[in-house]
């Protein structure tokens, strides 16, 4: 079956959270069951390739986080917790015992699995971790960029204060940067990721919030593989060395050529292969 088949044929389904927010998900594919949850500025559509390769193999239940697409809004209070609200009520719906997640969806699988014993195995790609450094710098002109209309500014100061772009961006005048983006970033992911901008302030200030507890996931249950790619900068690698290390039953595994920008896109049939391989040797 091909990539457009398999997407087509995929079930659309929802839940409801525990605080009454609807949860979409799509189904597609035969074999044992996975949650596949995405990180901040990417919708379900971005790990469609992703999900459609790891279909082959396995019953893939790929999540829109709230915010995003027909699934609910953040709403107030929002919290890490209701990402895990939301993985648990899906879970519950499908049966499903293994996950994977990326960046920021990692980290919300892995505060899933370790507050809940449901997952048997989840595999992480690059996850925001409890303990690394997370830059809040670039929140506040962030927001107010935002607040202003003006949400190619505000990506500007993230990409620039957040520390995931490379060097040189990171040195542009800010003005420049925003012109660049303004003019070249016009596409089907930027319609796609623009709605998201109020959702990753959010997010990565959940993320922040969480440094310091990493000694609260020495005991998780679930058996735990980690991702990253060879491109990835040491201090990242460093902060997941570490987490590997706290938690009782994990590896690490690094895919060639990739950077933390993997699982999504043309890339995430690499991811998947390598997912499907993890959850089929066990």
């Amino acid at each position: 079956m091909s990539y457009d088949a398999r997407v087509v044929s995929a079930l659309l389904r929802s839940v409801r959270s525990a605080d009454g927010t609807p949860i979409s998900f799509r189904t597609m594919g035969n074999g044992p069951s996975v949650i596949v949850v995405g990180g901040a500025l990417f919708t379900a559509q971005d790990y469609l390739p992703l999900a459609s390769a790891l279909s082959r193999s396995c019953t893939v239940h790929l999540v829109e986080r709230r915010g995003r697409g027909a699934s609910g809004p953040l709403g107030p209070g929002y919290s890490l917790r209701k990402e895990v609200d939301d993985l648990l009520a899906v879970q519950a719906e499908t049966g499903a015992r293994s996950a994977f997640g990326h960046s920021y969806g990692g980290l919300a699988l892995l505060e899933t699995a370790r507050s809940s014993p449901v997952f048997d195995h989840i595999v992480l790609y690059e996850p925001g971790t409890p303990g690394g450094h997370v830059a809040t710098g670039w929140m506040s002109p962030y927001r107010e960029r935002l607040d202003a209309g003006d949400p190619y500014g505000a990506f500007a100061h993230f990409l620039q204060g957040s520390g995931g772009a490379p060097g040189f961006v990171a040195k542009l005048p800010h003005w420049y940067l925003r012109t660049v983006l303004r003019i070249g970033f016009r596409g089907q992911r930027w319609q796609r990721m623009r709605p998201l901008l109020e959702a990753n302030l959010a997010e990565h200030e959940q993320l922040a919030a969480q440094q310091g507890r990493l000694d609260e996931f020495a005991d998780l249950v679930a058996a735990t593989t980690v991702l990253c790619g060879t491109r990835t900068p040491s201090t990242t690698r460093a902060e997941l060395d570490v987490l590997v290390d706290t938690l009782p039953n994990a590896t690490i595994d690094t895919l060639n050529g990739l950077d933390h920008f993997g699982p999504e896109g043309k890339s995430g049939p690499i991811v998947a292969d390598r997912i499907a391989a993890f959850l089929l040797d066990r």
